[in-house]
């Protein structure tokens, strides 16, 4: 059966309006694939549509952001947003006003391609310390950049600010190229701070995925000052970064702990095709590039590296899509606002080509395995940067682009 979105314009659907899920069918996607390649198990792509219900409110927020990134909550309501090719961190009030005076204090960025400003978080024990830190694309004097982390201490007022901003993380080897940035940083339970990244899309950078010398296509471990957990995987092996937690990863730009066990999940991008769900383990290979469900871009969709999908000693992605959703912000769904969704992952992410509107992706999980899938329609069309589970419950959602956005979904009133 045919997938159906509601028509929903834009002007109508970014200021107020009741949404719902697509319409019912086996299968949620019904485009077909871009590749040909086969799952490694059963379930591992294209799960069956689970309707959970609950249709919902879309209200805008705040409107008027330049290519907003990410999205934190300070304790008292307010909002910190990133506007990636500015890199600018705005404040947006809790009935929605935006602050004319950007946050000061803020590090120079890369601002070319996918660079930027990128994501902010708030430390676990920002109450006390007043600590918030910030990802982004460093620029370079010789014309290179590479995903940097720096954390500041905030100081509120007219004119809010970060006070002593220091650098205590940089991707290393730099190189020329304005993609595949990653940039989601997770603290983890014990207070570790995870840090997601790319392998900067070109040859030059995708090959180092599998090198344990490079920082390229890696996920890695710090401690929130930047030093060196003593338990990482790599640390005291000649020729490896002992920052590495995890290695062969493509663009990680969606990651967050599962609400019970604590791990860090992720959503990754494929190429062509192949976005995949991983659970990031110490010091296991993601197969980038050796082993992809996608292929390259281009009608010739030809494959990458040998065209493998499985290899021995590489992690299995637990799902993925074909054609892709183009993942950007993830979130395990908590709250009590939409008691249908709880334990539900919800996946942020781009229009789809070929596809009139934009939507979010709900996954229903029973332990490491996707066993329904729902795309809950938004407003059209919406690129959707990220998502976030509000201290009030909703759910909050970032509209990229020229024209950005912060949108609340909250149930469907009466």
């Amino acid at each position: 059966m045919r997938r159906v979105f509601k028509a929903v314009s834009t002007a109508a659907a970014i200021t107020s309006g009741v949404l719902t899920a697509t319409s019912a069918s086996a299968q949620v996607e019904t485009r077909p694939p871009i590749t040909a390649y086969k799952p490694a198990f059963a379930g591992q792509t294209r799960a069956p549509e689970q309707k959970l219900g609950g249709a919902f409110d879309a209200t805008t927020v705040t409107s008027g952001l330049q290519f907003p990134w990410s999205l934190a909550f300070l304790p008292d309501g307010r909002m910190l947003v990133t506007e990636r090719r500015a890199g600018k961190l705005r404040v947006v009030a809790k009935d929605g006003t935006l602050a004319e005076a950007a946050v000061e204090g803020t590090p120079a960025v890369f601002s070319g391609g996918q660079g930027g400003l990128l994501d902010v978080v708030l430390d676990p024990a920002f109450k006390t310390n007043g600590l918030v830190y910030l990802s982004y694309a460093e620029p370079n004097a010789d014309g290179t950049n590479n995903t940097a982390v720096a954390r500041g201490k905030w100081v509120d007022g007219p004119t809010p600010r970060l006070d002593g901003l220091t650098v205590i993380y940089r991707q290393r080897p730099a190189l020329a190229s304005p993609l595949h940035f990653g940039s989601r940083l997770v603290f983890a339970r014990d207070g570790k701070l995870f840090v997601t990244q790319g392998e900067r899309s070109i040859p030059a950078g995708q090959k180092q995925a599998q090198d344990l010398a490079s920082g390229l296509g890696k996920i890695v471990r710090i401690n929130p000052d930047g030093s060196i957990p003593k338990d990482n995987p790599f640390v005291g092996k000649d020729g490896a970064r002992p920052e590495i937690f995890s290695y062969g990863n493509r663009n990680v730009q969606a990651a967050a702990l599962h609400p019970q066990t604590g791990e860090l999940w992720e959503v990754e991008f494929g190429p062509q095709s192949g976005d995949e769900i991983n659970i990031i383990r110490k010091g296991r290979d993601y197969g980038w590039p050796t082993i992809t469900y996608g292929v390259n871009y281009g009608p010739a969709k030809t494959p990458i590296t040998g065209g493998e999908t499985q290899r021995p000693g590489m992690e299995q992605p637990l799902y993925y899509w074909d054609p892709t959703i183009a993942p950007s912000g993830m979130i395990f769904y908590t709250g009590s606002l939409f008691p249908k969704w709880k334990g539900s992952l919800l996946i942020a992410g781009k229009q789809p080509q070929g596809l009139p509107g934009g939507f979010v992706t709900r996954l229903t999980l029973k332990g490491e395995k996707v066993v329904g899938e729902e795309r809950l329609e938004t407003p059209a069309p919406a690129n959707w940067r990220d998502i976030r589970q509000g201290p009030d419950g909703a759910v909050y959602l970032l509209k990229d682009g020229t024209a950005g956005a912060i949108v609340k979904l909250t149930p469907k009133k009466g």
